[in-house]
């Protein structure tokens, strides 16, 4: 069984590590792997701007130094789930991508063959689960070849 796990770094993504790591421990699992999808488009950033807003060369300094920084945060995402899975003694796999987090994470595991992704209930998402959906909830719309396991 291979099994892919999805973390953001929230309290019910760490769940979802803890729960794949007690899956994998007790079966037969063949690849974990952990995901962290990030979408740094420019609508779901705190940023924004048109072609008739002026923007000063410094400011696309601190833009971008904002943008590697977060980048580097979210890497660090990853580099604690990993850590996590070695204090286990779970051998795991890192995946880091940049795109929409369901989307993204339902293609993954259909390209790669997963059988199941476990995932938690809620992420770091805030008021953003109002407007635009629970990625968890996405997942397990659009997931069609393989089992979700959505962790409270």
């Amino acid at each position: 069984m291979k099994i892919l796990v999805c973390t953001d770094g929230s309290v019910h993504s760490k769940k979802a590590l803890e729960k794949a790591a007690e899956i994998a421990s007790g079966c037969r699992v063949s690849e974990l792997a952990v995901i962290h999808v990030y979408d740094n488009k420019p609508e779901s950033s705190i940023f924004y701007w048109d072609e008739s807003t002026s923007i000063s060369e410094e400011q696309i300094r601190q833009l971008r130094k904002i943008i590697v920084e977060d980048k580097e945060k979210r890497k660090n995402i990853l580099l604690e789930a990993l850590k996590f899975f070695e204090d286990k003694g779970i051998q795991v796999r890192t995946i880091f991508e940049e795109g929409h987090p369901s989307h993204t994470i339902v293609q993954i595991a259909e390209n790669e063959g997963f059988d199941m992704i476990v995932i938690g209930s809620r992420g770091l998402g805030g008021l953003n689960k109002i407007f635009l959906g629970s990625i968890s909830s996405a997942v397990v719309q659009e997931a069609k070849d393989c089992s979700v396991l959505t962790v409270k």
